[in-house]
């Protein structure tokens, strides 16, 4: 196994079963993050991930941390909580506000740089990325971020600047994209507060299979559109 240089002619990548064991995932560097790479890495199971002054790094690590919406696990508090909710939620309102609040939430680090919010704002503008926010009357105060790939959602970042914001972002969004055909949601790697949140584990490989299954796999046709998904009291 070895680290493989990316041509800035090919949008090619080696294949995720030739990735690293340590640092756990590390397959590539170099190439560019326009959309074209871009979405050619997520249909192959890999992600762009590097700190500010490195090149640019692609992973594909083994375990992949997953969720499957269907069987996401709400605790007790948290029922209780959205139960009397202060907070909206919505789709795809603000996408430049929640890819810069996840790069200035510190739980997340440094990695969001000024080059990695241009890149997915144009995925978001060539409608491939999507965000939800959490609002509390009109300030953002929370939300998530990702990528769609069919019935499977790429989830990127989150934050929080209020209670179970971001709790309350994947809750949300996981109640809607169940209704809307969606079935796994990628959290990428595993770590303290994504496992609070109910994510596990799955093989690579295993991953893999369902990622090629279900991103040729449509969701409802509006499943993307601008629009509230949940509102205080109603």
């Amino acid at each position: 196994m070895r680290l493989v240089q990316l041509s800035h002619h090919s949008l090619a990548f080696p294949s995720p079963e030739g990735a690293l064991r340590e640092p756990n995932g590390l397959l590539a560097l170099g190439g560019d993050l326009s959309p074209a790479r871009l979405l050619m890495a997520y249909q192959r199971g890999i992600f762009p991930w590097f700190s500010p002054g490195d090149p640019i790094l692609w992973w594909s690590p083994d375990p992949r941390a997953v969720l499957w919406p269907a069987h996401y696990h709400v605790s007790r508090s948290m029922k209780r909580f959205h139960k009397n909710s202060p907070y909206r939620v919505t789709l795809n309102h603000d996408f430049s506000r929640v890819i810069d609040g996840c790069a200035a939430d510190r739980n997340e680090g440094t990695w969001i740089t000024p080059a990695v919010v241009l890149a997915y704002l144009r995925l978001h503008e060539l409608g491939h990325a999507h965000s939800i926010e959490v609002w509390e009357g009109d300030e953002l105060v929370g939300g998530m971020y990702g990528v769609a790939q069919g019935a499977l959602f790429c989830g990127e970042s989150m934050f929080s600047r209020r209670v179970n914001a971001s709790k309350t972002a994947l809750l949300v969004f996981c109640a809607e994209f169940l209704r809307q055909g969606g079935e796994l949601i990628d959290c990428q790697v595993l770590n303290e507060h994504t496992a609070s949140l109910g994510v596990g584990e799955m093989p690579r490989r295993e991953y893999l299979q369902h990622l090629e299954r279900l991103r040729h796999q449509p969701l409802s046709p509006h499943c993307w559109l601008p629009r509230t998904l949940f509102t205080p009291g109603l």
